[in-house]
């Protein structure tokens, strides 16, 4: 730049002797001077001022610090794009603004202003305000924003519905799923308070106030008045001193999971139907007892008698009394290809010694005396072409063992006090309680006869090894001998006696179970059924639930299930005795969530 181009000007010697020449006569400038200069160095700007030739003439002490100008500093060497600046404002006479300047770490926003002294330019003053703690502050503030902008969107892309209200439960924020759930817009919500709501009748209950006043996570269940169902969650959001200024609530639309739920219910209930009515038609088709198959070791059984009845083979059923060996027996008959042949039933523990030959295989007239004059026939030609069930077979003589042995061979049988034979189609069924390889070590029955006998075993299991089984024989027996005994409804088995049940071993098995429920029904003073009024054996294990489980590990089951049977009692025998969830929660010390969840899950709710 050329001396022309710049405005008429006072020299810089000129500048400096007028702002700082030494002390002279002028004894009220100099004090100025002295003021001025402690004028700049009071101020928080940094501030300099240079004369046209680009020489610092004054600075205050932000500018000797932070830039490094002092008095006699050369601007256009030391700061040459500020230097320009500079010029352009001697050229223009008119003030520069907001012009950025970085020195070092700290950024400043500079404004430049021409300073005029009797109608010349004599220099420029520069005053540099430092604005890195208002970019630090404009950066939190995007940050902040940007911020705000993603937590914007997260909530207004949530399928659940959202609502943030403040400590005193004025309504702040809500998304378009909230209002959707709600029937309801945003922009007519927000600032009210949420009492006003529940008065209003938009919302019934609030969990938001529940938050409010526990302090904690609270959940709700609420219908909206377009019949959709929400699961709310509110949780509470604290500051530094603990209060609450915020509680953020969580509205989920549970009406289909609600929906699938019932759904599931009611599949659950006809399969029950459906199995019900399986076990009617088996009761209906067996001839002489019931069979419920739930446990796997029966299911077991009635598949070997199946597979058995297509067959003629000798068939053992074994099992202690009263656990349906007779049962067993007729199932094979009823699918077997002699089903519409007779199957006899004979049981040879209850025919005196004496008669059982001549009841087993017949007598000719005159055989002995009291014999009948035209004779009679045995029940093996009685089920020729059939089944022969010899029920108790243990209990047979040896010497009618010899000949059913015979029989068994060759399929002739000979009348007691005759002499001719006579061949026989029959199919022999046997069962028997007694171990039978222990007789025949002791010699009470033969093994060769054991042999022919035992050619496809069939265990049928007590009915202490069929816990699945029990409930369902309970509940079916309790029905029938009601419907037969026709006293109205069904008495009703409280949970204590029902367990009761469960846990006793019938050690008369099916049999008893049924004489046991028959007793039940007939006694019955009322429409349910306690363990007062249970038989004595049932009742006599019964003390601590201690007792209690180790019956049941006793008896075969796990520890986990030994567990869950011992807290289902537990639970069962508080709720027969407190009735409410709260009372049951309050007398087992733990919270009604708990209790709730643990009625549902045996069953009990």
């Amino acid at each position: 730049m050329n001396a022309h181009a710049l405005p008429p000007a006072l020299p810089a010697s000129d500048l400096s002797r007028l702002l700082f020449s030494d002390r002279g006569n002028d004894d009220a400038a100099y004090s100025w001077r002295l003021f001025s200069k402690a004028l700049l160095n009071a101020s928080g700007s940094a501030i300099f001022v240079v004369d046209p030739s680009g020489t610092v003439v004054i600075s205050n002490r932000p500018v000797q610090k932070h830039l490094g100008l002092v008095q006699g500093s050369r601007l256009p060497d030391t700061l040459p794009d500020f230097w320009a600046h500079v010029v352009r404002v001697l050229e223009t006479r008119e003030q520069a603004r907001n012009l950025p300047v970085q020195a070092g770490e700290i950024s400043y926003m500079v404004r430049l202003a021409p300073m005029d002294f009797q109608n010349s330019i004599i220099g420029v003053m520069c005053v540099l305000e430092d604005r890195t703690e208002l970019e630090d502050t404009t950066r939190r503030m995007h940050a902040f924003q940007e911020l705000s902008q993603e937590l914007d969107a997260i909530i207004a892309s949530s399928d659940d519905g959202l609502w943030i209200c403040d400590g005193s439960g004025t309504i702040l924020r809500m998304n378009t799923a909230s209002e959707r759930l709600n029937m309801m817009h945003a922009s007519d919500m927000v600032g009210r308070n949420i009492d006003e709501l529940v008065a209003e009748g938009y919302i019934d209950h609030s969990v938001t106030r529940k938050v409010l006043r526990s302090g904690r996570r609270e959940n709700l269940l609420q219908e909206t008045r377009s019949g959709r169902k929400l699961m709310l969650t509110g949780n509470p959001v604290f500051n530094a001193a603990g209060e609450i200024i915020r509680v953020v609530v969580n509205e989920r639309d549970i009406t289909e999971i609600d929906n699938l739920r019932e759904e599931l219910e009611a599949q659950v209930a006809r399969n029950d139907q459906i199995q019900q009515h399986m076990q009617e038609m088996q009761i209906e088709e067996l001839i002489s007892g019931q069979i419920i198959a739930r446990s796997a070791n029966i299911v077991q059984a009635l598949r070997q008698a199946r597979k058995v009845s297509r067959v003629d083979s000798t068939v053992l059923i074994l099992g202690e009394s009263g656990t349906g060996k007779g049962v067993i027996a007729n199932l094979i008959h009823r699918y077997s290809v002699r089903a519409d042949k007779p199957m006899v039933q004979v049981n040879c523990g209850a025919i005196p010694e004496t008669l059982v030959e001549s009841e087993l295989f017949g007598y000719e007239k005159g055989a002995f005396t009291g014999a009948a004059q035209k004779g009679k026939p045995g029940y093996l030609e009685l089920a020729d072409q059939g089944i022969l069930f010899l029920d108790e077979i243990a209990e047979l003589p040896i010497a009618s063992q010899v000949k059913l042995l015979r029989f068994l061979e060759d399929g002739q049988v000979t009348r007691v006090g005759g002499t001719a034979p006579r061949r026989l189609n029959v199919r022999i069924l046997c069962a028997t309680h007694r171990d039978l390889e222990k007789m025949v070590a002791q010699g009470e029955f033969r093994l060769d006869l054991f042999y022919r006998l035992n050619v496809i075993p069939i265990v049928v299991p007590p009915l202490r090894e069929r816990e699945d089984c029990k409930l369902s024989l309970i509940r079916h027996f309790i029905g029938r001998f009601n419907a037969k005994l026709k006293v109205g409804k069904p008495p009703r088995l409280t949970r204590p006696a029902l367990d009761a049940l469960l846990l006793y071993d019938f050690p008369g098995n099916v049999r008893e179970l049924m004489n046991i429920c028959e007793r039940l029904v007939v006694m019955a003073e009322g429409p349910q059924i306690d363990l007062a009024d249970l038989p004595a054996p049932v009742t006599a294990n019964l003390s601590s639930p201690v007792t209690y489980a180790l019956g049941l590990l006793k008896s075969g089951g796990n520890l986990n299930q030994t567990l869950a049977t011992v807290e289902r009692r537990i639970l069962a025998e508080a709720q027969e005795k407190h009735g409410t969830q709260a009372k049951v929660a309050a007398a087992l010390g733990v919270n009604q969530s708990t209790i709730a969840r643990k009625l549902k899950k045996y069953g009990l709710g």
